[in-house]
């Protein structure tokens, strides 16, 4: 039995995870970058209209630390996509289906209460992908 559909999903899931992996690298560059961020905002009233309160609340917002900063935008993605590429070769030559379908359900699910709902999308296709090969029976041949 072919398992495209599962396998589909599961890297469209990982691509999402490589975008969020990207926003945790922009979250601690930005963090470790307050002041250059400031000075852009100060020193261009043009692009940025802000006066300095206003620019210490958009700093307050990226001090927000729901999920340990960028560090954990960075860990936790690359945990999913390992786990889904695991789950994947599972899925090859349907060797263990109902091993991948738990990895991608146990990954999305906790994706996203990991991360506040941060990786819905993403979680939404992990899930779909471990329902599908949890689902799927392949067709049993009739001995005559």
């Amino acid at each position: 039995m072919r398992r495209i559909a599962e396998v589909t999903l599961g890297v469209i899931g990982a691509v999402f995870y490589l975008i969020s992996l990207f926003f945790g690298f922009i979250r601690i560059w930005a963090e470790n970058n307050k002041g250059y961020i400031q000075d852009i905002m100060l020193n261009n009233p043009e692009e940025f209209p802000l006066t300095p309160a206003e620019v210490d609340v958009v700093e307050n917002i990226f001090n927000i630390d729901l999920a340990r900063g960028g560090t954990l935008l960075i860990i936790l993605p690359i945990v999913a996509i390992i786990l889904g590429i695991i789950a994947m070769v599972l899925i090859k030559g349907n060797k263990q289906p109902v091993a991948a379908g738990i990895i991608f359900i146990a990954t999305g699910v906790l994706y996203v209460i990991l991360t506040v709902g941060g990786g819905i999308l993403s979680g939404i296709l992990y899930l779909i992908a471990g329902i599908l090969c949890l689902a799927r029976k392949p067709k049993q041949q009739l001995e005559n």
